[in-house]
């Protein structure tokens, strides 16, 4: 795909968008089984964006990492360097009195510890957390223009590990910018899971040294390399289990039962994947699905809706959504810095 072609869908605005949108029809049906939702809600494929369109801490932490990064390439080029204007940034959202969305623990907990400026960022890390938080908010990454493979993959590694250093949640994390990444470049849906499969393979054992320093020592792993292997091979067992369900899965079952509820960077990541891959040319389908699963929705339906929207491009998300979303400003002016 030319730059021009990508530049006219806007993939970044409606990979923001789209995260921002399944965020909030996720939201109420969190926590809930289906049968649950179903009752609320009614049939799953009509249900409609709450009134207001409220986000949860998924949003808020993807905007934080948002502005980190802006930060951080204002001052030059995206290098390790970025981890100290994303760590002001996780650490001002744990402040605010917005951070009321049902925040995840490990998220908190970090961010707690980040604030000892007498101590590495790596101290704050939680190296045995491997939640979804880590990957909910890595889009940015697959839509910041201009990164080389290493950039992007280091910064997606480092973002993640700031909270969540379990290999597995660093492993998720990259997977999730690539994969956001190859959409918006033009990567068709129907070869995404192959790509990143064989991605996972040739990064299995490569350690990034110079964006998480010394972080693996923290775990009981005998090297860097081992370290890092153990996060690639659980989100390789999981994409196997996608492929499998993107063949095999009815559309009007629950996505958690074939590839886990979320819960964890790589299931939120094969589930997220599994929901935009049932439905890649109908993307409010696509995150009706994610919320009316008996996970995390509003996790599931955010990166489904990133995906989606990456895609597809701004035109995904009819004008009567889009407008309603909260944050609805910062993100339009992110996606434009970034569509640019």
């Amino acid at each position: 795909m030319t730059a021009t072609t990508t530049v006219h869908k806007r993939a970044a605005t409606g990979s923001l968008l789209g995260l921002a949108l399944g965020d909030a029809l996720g939201f109420p049906t969190e926590f809930s089984d289906v049968p649950s939702i179903l009752a609320k809600c009614g049939p799953w494929r009509a249900m409609e964006l709450p009134t207001p369109a409220i986000v949860t801490d998924d949003t808020q932490m993807t905007l934080a990492l948002g502005r980190g990064l802006r930060t951080a390439m204002d001052r030059g080029v995206l290098g390790p360097e970025m981890a100290e204007p994303v760590r002001q940034e996780f650490i001002a959202w744990n402040r605010s009195p917005e951070n009321n969305r049902a925040p995840g623990n490990t998220c908190m907990t970090a961010c707690d510890l980040l604030e000892r400026p007498d101590r590495p960022w790596q101290d704050a890390s939680q190296i045995h957390s491997k939640g979804c938080g880590a990957n909910m908010r890595v889009a940015p990454l697959g839509l910041v223009p201009g990164l080389s493979d290493e950039q992007r993959a280091g910064a997606a590694q480092l973002q993640s590990a700031l909270t969540h250093g379990h290999p597995t949640a660093l492993a998720a994390s990259d997977l999730t910018a690539h994969a956001v990444r190859l959409l918006a470049q033009g990567a068709e849906p129907t070869g995404l899971v192959g790509l990143l499969r064989s991605y996972a393979m040739e990064n299995r054992s490569r350690y990034h040294h110079r964006w998480l320093g010394d972080l693996w020592t923290r775990s009981q792993d005998p090297g860097p390399e081992h370290f890092i292997a153990r996060g690639w091979d659980e989100c390789l067992e999981i994409l196997g289990r996608l492929q499998d369900a993107v063949r095999t899965v009815s559309p009007e079952t629950d996505p958690c039962l074939a590839t886990g509820a979320g819960w964890i960077a790589e299931e939120a990541l094969a589930t997220g994947l599994l929901c935009f891959l049932l439905f890649a040319d109908e993307p409010l389908t696509a995150l009706r699905r994610a919320a009316c699963t008996s996970g995390d929705s509003d996790s599931i339906a955010c990166l489904a809706g990133a995906f989606a929207g990456a895609h597809l491009g701004s035109d995904a998300w009819p004008t009567e959504w889009a407008d309603r979303i909260e944050y609805q400003g910062e993100l339009v002016t992110l996606g434009a810095l970034w569509d640019a």
